[in-house]
């Protein structure tokens, strides 16, 4: 399928079966909100459920405190919840 045929969900499919991605990088990547991103995201595992792949994501992570232990992984926390500092890095995907 060209890249032209394709929705801006399986670009993002296919992005994220190259490598690991932010929301942000996918937000700038594919000219969406970072929300958007997230929400495409988000379905995406969903469709996943009974494929032969996977969402992986890497926990956000307070840049103070080091804390990772986010109830949703698939979000963009505002603040730590230990430590309170807005200091976070954002989650990471991949699709293996």
């Amino acid at each position: 399928m060209r890249q032209a045929d394709e929705t801006t969900r399986q670009r993002i499919t296919d992005r994220l079966r190259e490598g690991a991605s932010t929301p942000s990088a996918l937000a700038t990547e594919f000219e969406v909100t970072a929300g958007t991103a997230l929400r495409h995201v988000e379905h995406i595992s969903r469709s996943l459920d009974n494929a032969e792949e996977e969402l992986l994501v890497a926990p956000p992570e307070c840049r103070e405190c080091g804390f990772t232990d986010f109830d949703d992984l698939l979000n963009r926390p505002s603040r730590c919840p230990e430590c309170k500092s807005e200091s976070l890095e954002e989650p990471a995907f991949v699709v293996e």
